[in-house]
């Protein structure tokens, strides 16, 4: 097995590596919804909402990895059922952030979204299976047999879902350190929130 793994060529990886960033780290309602949340509540607060959401892509990987999308896809009503829940989230999600007090004066006790609530929009989130679906198909390593193709396509795309929300999460960090202002700060709140929602409409257009 190490053999074969230390046998994989650059270039089949970098193009994985640059496919993931492309696709998978675009603009979505899981992404933007991070960089959001990490703006209004701060990066240690925002923590089980980021691992909750890497949890559920990572879950949504493996689903690709073992061919479940395709039997999902074929039951009838549960593609409007799984948006109708990410729809809802999200809904909730922009209330929260648009009516969350600056980082540095909210109060401990506030509502921050919860590591359960970032693993369903993951798991309901239709761009997830979208994307990863098409990196994942799109792209090939050459390694036989098909198991250890797999298991390493596998492996290097849980990295980059880590890094790819890890990036988004501190962007969004980043902000809540300018935020102290109050009026600046639910300016901001109000357009990561329009943004949110604009991004689940987006979603449902395609």
């Amino acid at each position: 097995m190490l053999q074969q793994l230390s046998q994989i060529e650059a270039r089949p990886v970098l193009m994985l590596v640059l496919a993931a960033l492309a696709v998978m780290g675009s603009p979505g309602p899981a992404t933007i919804s991070l960089t959001a949340v990490g703006a209004s509540f701060g990066l240690q607060r925002t923590l089980p909402y980021f691992l909750g959401l890497v949890l559920g892509a990572g879950l949504v990987l493996c689903a690709v990895a073992a061919g479940l999308v395709s039997l999902l896809s074929s039951l009838p009503g549960l593609a409007p059922i799984l948006f109708g829940l990410s729809a809802a989230y999200i809904l909730y999600l922009a209330f929260r952030i648009a009516t969350a007090p600056p980082p540095s004066r909210a109060d401990s006790q506030a509502t921050v979204p919860s590591f359960a609530g970032g693993v369903l929009l993951a798991v309901a989130n239709p761009k997830a299976y979208l994307a990863i679906g098409a990196v994942y198909a799109g792209t090939s390593l050459g390694l036989q047999p098909g198991a250890m193709e797999t298991a390493a396509k596998t492996a290097i795309l849980l990295v980059m879902i880590v890094l790819i929300h890890l990036a988004w999460l501190i962007a969004g960090a980043s902000f809540a350190r300018l935020l102290d202002r109050p009026r600046l700060s639910r300016v901001v709140n109000l357009a990561f929130a329009a943004v949110l929602v604009a991004s689940m409409a987006v979603a449902a257009m395609h």
